[in-house]
């Protein structure tokens, strides 16, 4: 009898946690339809706007602002989910933001994303205009969400005509034309007309995803795709934020900059990157690189090269953007790396990139910098100037001097 009691009593149990679990799961169903109904009306309140106005131009009235980006993230952050992205833990993604744009996301701010600039990487006010190939902004740091991305318009990244029949019908019925902040009548570019807007849609799709996947997953197949499709982009991490970590990337800008021996001040943005709060950040994991990419004998680089630290040593303004204790030790791995490749048998021109140092060097504040810091442990630096100072004795001796 007590048998079948305890059988009962864990039948009603098991049926009743069943039920509550079926009931929680339909539960959480209604508050998920709940949720995507919000959302859609969200969306299509701004869309209306969007529609109504067209694509967006400078002489458009229509004001992009924090709810047109705030309204598509939902599906930014879907977009990425579903191909594959793995969103980081707040520390990790924090502290990515940190290395590549050399920004701090403050623990205690209330706000939801920080702007990235592209432009004037030291401003940091939002633009929420969208992104073209002629004006590429930035893009947004979302915070709670740990991805990246640009501001879209919503027919940017959404088939509307799809997803919102009813508001696309409606676009056939606005009027063509718009006035303009002087009063004068203006074509709108409605979004229906605009027949690769298919096509940028899935590019836009493919940025958005190889980005984050590249910058917070390490997707080495998406950093290829980047490099291909995504240059600006690519390029910008180097050379406006300084970001040197990736050696793979890094030889990929070194190789995509003309060196050119009539500009050497081009130079500045691969060697080393001025920090909004005034500090500079020396690109020494640049010379590892060179050396993969230069030959001995290469008259074209090491001719930059050289006048690169002759420009270096002389410019005034240079000697106010980079302070003497960053100048001294970007010019010591600058001669070092020259004098290295000197003594090769196939480089016949013997340049004497150290001695241009000891020679420039007008007052001997960068000679003395380099001793004070112990020649920044190079090996065998002393020795190399050493030698290179044989060989100009040796020159002048030929030459009767």
């Amino acid at each position: 009898m007590k048998r079948i009691i305890l059988i009962a009593l864990l039948s009603i149990a098991f049926y009743s946690c069943n039920g509550q679990k079926k009931e929680q799961i339909v539960k959480e169903k209604k508050e998920e339809k709940t949720d995507m109904r919000k959302e859609n009306d969200q969306i299509s309140d701004i869309l209306i706007k969007q529609i109504e106005y067209g694509k967006p131009s400078f002489d458009n009235p229509y004001k992009y602002n924090s709810k047109d980006l705030e309204v598509i993230l939902p599906k930014l952050k879907n977009i990425l989910l579903s191909n594959g992205f793995v969103t980081l833990k707040k520390s990790d993604f924090e502290a990515r933001i940190k290395t590549v744009f050399g920004r701090v996301i403050a623990p205690n701010s209330d706000s939801k994303y920080l702007y990235v600039n592209f432009l004037q990487k030291c401003n940091v006010q939002p633009k929420y205009f969208p992104n073209d190939i002629i004006n590429y902004f930035g893009n947004y740091i979302i915070k709670n969400e740990n991805f990246i991305t640009e501001s879209y318009a919503i027919p940017q990244i959404i088939d509307y005509q799809k997803e919102f029949n009813e508001i696309s019908i409606r676009e056939n019925s606005f009027d063509r034309h718009y006035k303009d902040e002087r009063g004068e009548e203006v074509s709108k570019h409605l979004w229906k007309d605009d027949k690769k807007l298919t096509e940028q849609r899935k590019n836009n799709i493919k940025i958005l995803v190889a980005r984050n996947m590249y910058l917070f997953n390490d997707s080495r197949a998406h950093f290829k795709w980047l490099i291909l499709n995504d240059e600006y982009f690519m390029q910008s991490l180097v050379t406006t934020f300084g970001y040197y970590d990736d050696k793979e990337l890094l030889k990929w800008v070194v190789e995509n900059t003309k060196f050119d021996s009539n500009n050497p001040k081009e130079l500045d943005k691969i060697f080393f990157n001025k920090k909004c709060d005034g500090t500079v950040k020396l690109n020494l994991e640049i010379f590892p690189v060179l050396k993969e990419i230069i030959k001995p004998g290469d008259a074209n680089y090491f001719e930059t090269l050289k006048l690169y630290v002759m420009y270096l040593l002389e410019d005034k303004d240079k000697r106010n953007e980079l302070l003497l204790p960053d100048r001294a030790k970007l010019l010591a791995h600058l001669v070092y790396f020259g004098e290295q490749y000197r003594y090769d048998e196939n480089y016949k021109d013997k340049s004497y990139f150290m001695q241009r140092i000891w020679m420039r060097d007008i007052d001997g504040s960068v000679q003395t910098e380099i001793i004070k810091n112990n020649y920044y442990n190079l090996p065998d630096y002393k020795n190399l100037y050493k030698r290179s100072e044989e060989y100009q004795n040796a020159l002048a001796d030929e030459n009767g001097g």
